[in-house]
C-alpha cells in the first residue's frame, strides 16, 4: 500500500527526552473548520504522523476531529500545539494547556511549545516552568520552544535545568539559520523548520534551485525539503493538495551532493526572514 510504504520509509529523529519523531511533519496553519478537518485527514491518510498546530491557529478542534476521523490510532500520531504569548504567566499557561486539550478533545499532547519568547514581557521562564510541570503531570509528553535565540535558550537551561527538546524556527534557503542550527545541535535540541518553503514566495521559482531540481528530476519543493533534512532540521510543510502532500513526503529516495547543499546554502542572507520577525524584538500574543 502507498500509505504504508511512505510511512515506513520516513526516518525517525529521537529527541533528548526519548520521543521519536518522523523526519518530516505537516503544518496546519490556516486549516480550520470542516475543510481543515478534511485536509488534515487527507494528510494523515497520505502518511504524515507529525502534525503541527498552535493555540493561536484556532484549529486545535479541527486537528482533534481529524485524528478521530482518521483510520490511524491516536498513539501513532505525534500532535503538537503551542502556548501563546498572552498566557506566559504560570497559572495562565497551565490553564491554556488544559484548554488546548479540551479544544482538541485529546487526553495529552505529544509536543507543546512556547510559541514566541516575547522578551520585553520577560515571562518566558515562568511559562517554561509551567510546561515542565504539565509534562510531569502527564498532559504533555515532550516540551520545547519556538523562535528562541541562543540567549533565550541558555537562560531557560540555566534557571530551570531543563533543556527544550525542540526549537522551531523560521528556516529556509533564503534564511538558513546556520548559527542557530549549530547552537541547537550542541545542546541536544532538534531544530524544526517553520515556513520551510518560504511561505510560497519567490523561493519556489528560484532558478538556482530549479537547476538542481531538474538534475534530480524532482520538484523545487522536494529539493528544498531535502536540503532541510540533510541540514539536520525537521521541516513542517503545509499543503491542501493531496498530490503536493505526497510529494512533500517523498524525500528519502535521493540525496543532494555536498556541492548542491553549499550552492543552496549560499542563497541565504541576513535579511532573509519572510516578514522580518526577529525574535529579539518581534512579539506575538
Amino acid at each position: 500500500m502507498k500509505e504504508e510504504n511512505s510511512v515506513t520509509s520516513i526516518p525517525e529523529i529521537t529527541l533528548n527526552d526519548g520521543l521519536k519523531l518522523p523526519a518530516v511533519g505537516f503544518g496546519t496553519y490556516k486549516l480550520n473548520g470542516a475543510s481543515g478537518v478534511n485536509t488534515i485527514v487527507g494528510a494523515i491518510d497520505t502518511g504524515y504522523r507529525l502534525l503541527d498546530s498552535a493555540f493561536n491557529y484556532e484549529n486545535e478542534g479541527a486537528l482533534g476531529e481529524a485524528i478521530r476521523r482518521s483510520s490511524v490510532p491516536r498513539e501513532q500520531i505525534i500532535v503538537t500545539s503551542k502556548l501563546p504569548g498572552r498566557h506566559h504567566k504560570y497559572d495562565e499557561a497551565l490553564a491554556t494547556i488544559q484548554e488546548s486539550l479540551f479544544r482538541s478533545g485529546l487526553d495529552y499532547y505529544d509536543l507543546y511549545l512556547i510559541h514566541w519568547p516575547n522578551p520585553s514581557k520577560d515571562l518566558y521562564v515562568e511559562a517554561w516552568q509551567a510546561l515542565i510541570d504539565a509534562q510531569k503531570w502527564g498532559l504533555i509528553r515532550s516540551i520545547g520552544v519556538c523562535n528562541f535565540l541562543p540567549d533565550h535558550l541558555q537562560r531557560l537551561i540555566k534557571e530551570t535545568g531543563v533543556t527544550p527538546s525542540i526549537n522551531q524556527v523560521e528556516l529556509h534557503p533564503y534564511f538558513s539559520q546556520e548559527k542557530q542550527l549549530v547552537f541547537d545541535k550542541e545542546h541536544g535540541i532538534v531544530t524544526e523548520s517553520w515556513s520551510p518553503l518560504g511561505r510560497a514566495n519567490k523561493l519556489l521559482n528560484d532558478e538556482t534551485i530549479k537547476e538542481i531540481a531538474d538534475a534530480h528530476q524532482k520538484s523545487i519543493p522536494q529539493i528544498i525539503l531535502r536540503w532541510h533534512v540533510q541540514l539536520g532540521a525537521l521541516p513542517l510543510p503545509k499543503s491542501s493538495s493531496p498530490k503536493r502532500q505526497l510529494e512533500n513526503l517523498s524525500l528519502f529516495d535521493f540525496s543532494l551532493s555536498d556541492k548542491e547543499m553549499q550552492t543552496i546554502g549560499k542563497l541565504s542572507h541576513p535579511a532573509g526572514r519572510t516578514f522580518d520577525q526577529d525574535p529579539a524584538r518581534y512579539e506575538e500574543f
